[in-house]
C-alpha cells in the first residue's frame, strides 16, 4: 500500500525513518513485511525559548527583584515578555509551594527599573496584599519638560479613581527645544495605570519621550520613555528583613544630568 505524501511529511518532519535500512521519503511504498525503524532525535524541542538576560538585583527563596529593560512588556499574550524570561534568570525556590516565578506588579512597556517577582504561591499572595495595603514604597525618576514647581502633590483622578502622586524636582537644565528639562523624583501613593504619565502631563510637564501623553510638537522620538522605577522598600513578608533595592539611573538620564542632588 502507499502512504500518502501528507502523512509521510508529518512523520518525517522531526524524525528519521528507514525502510529495510534505506532512508524513507514521501515516495516510499510499503508492500508488507518490510522492517521500518523510527529514530527520534534527542535534540528535538518544539518549544521556542526566549533568550533574554536580566539583571537580578535581589533574590532569596521567596522573591526576587530584577531590573526591567526598556521596550518589553512585563507580561501578556506575546512571546517576548519579562515573565517568559524569568525561568532562565531566576532560580526556582526549594520551598514546598514553589511555583513559576511571576511579576506581582506592572511597569509600562517603555519604563525601566525595579520589578518585584514572587517565587512561591504564598509569597505572590503576600506581596499582592502588600501592594493593596500600600506597604511597599516605590520611588521613580522621570525627566519632564517645561518649567515646573519645585515640589507638589497631584491628586487628579485617573480612570475615575482617586489617585495621588508626590513629586520633587532634583535638578533642572535649560533646553532650547523643551524650554527646560527637569529630573524629578516621584512617589506614587496609588497605583493606577499610567498614573505618573497622566499626572505629569495634566500639570503641563509631560515626561520626555512620552508619545501617548506628551505635548504636541514636543515629543522626542527614538530615545524611548524617560521614566525609571528607581527603588523599592518594604519589610520582607517572611523574614521580616527590611528590603531596600535601588536600580541606578540609566545612561540616557545621566547624559542629561551629571548626577542627582
Amino acid at each position: 500500500m502507499a502512504i500518502t505524501k501528507s502523512a509521510w511529511k508529518k512523520v518525517l518532519k522531526k524524525q528519521y525513518v528507514t525502510v529495510d535500512g534505506v532512508t524513507a521519503s514521501t515516495a516510499t511504498y510499503i508492500n508488507g513485511s518490510e522492517t521500518i525503524r523510527l529514530s527520534i532525535s534527542e535534540k528535538v524541542n518544539s518549544q521556542k525559548k526566549l533568550v533574554l538576560p536580566l539583571k537580578v538585583l535581589f533574590e532569596d527563596e521567596y522573591l526576587a527583584i530584577i531590573s526591567k529593560p526598556a521596550g518589553i512588556l512585563v507580561s501578556g499574550n506575546c512571546f517576548k515578555t519579562v515573565a517568559n524570561a524569568l525561568s532562565q534568570n531566576i532560580k526556582l525556590s526549594s520551598l514546598t509551594d514553589v511555583t513559576t516565578p511571576k511579576p506581582v506588579h506592572r511597569l509600562d512597556y517603555g519604563t525601566t527599573g525595579v520589578l518585584l517577582i514572587g517565587k512561591t504561591s504564598s509569597s505572590i499572595r503576600a506581596l499582592n496584599e502588600m501592594f493593596k495595603s500600600k506597604t511597599i514604597e516605590k520611588t521613580y525618576y522621570a525627566i519632564t519638560i517645561r518649567e515646573m514647581s519645585r515640589s507638589g502633590t497631584i491628586v487628579t483622578e485617573v480612570d475615575d479613581k482617586e489617585s495621588q502622586s508626590d513629586y520633587l524636582v532634583k535638578q533642572s537644565v535649560p533646553s532650547e527645544r523643551f524650554m527646560k528639562l527637569n529630573l524629578v523624583e516621584l512617589n506614587p501613593q496609588t497605583g493606577r495605570r499610567h498614573q505618573l504619565r497622566k499626572h505629569l502631563s495634566g500639570i503641563g510637564n509631560p515626561i520626555l519621550g512620552d508619545s501617548e501623553y506628551g505635548a504636541e510638537g514636543l515629543i522626542l522620538k527614538g530615545k524611548g520613555l524617560y521614566l525609571h522605577a528607581y527603588s523599592l522598600e518594604f519589610i520582607h513578608p517572611f523574614t521580616n528583613q527590611r528590603i531596600f533595592v535601588i536600580d541606578e539611573l540609566p545612561q540616557k538620564f545621566r547624559k542629561i544630568f551629571s548626577q542627582a542632588e
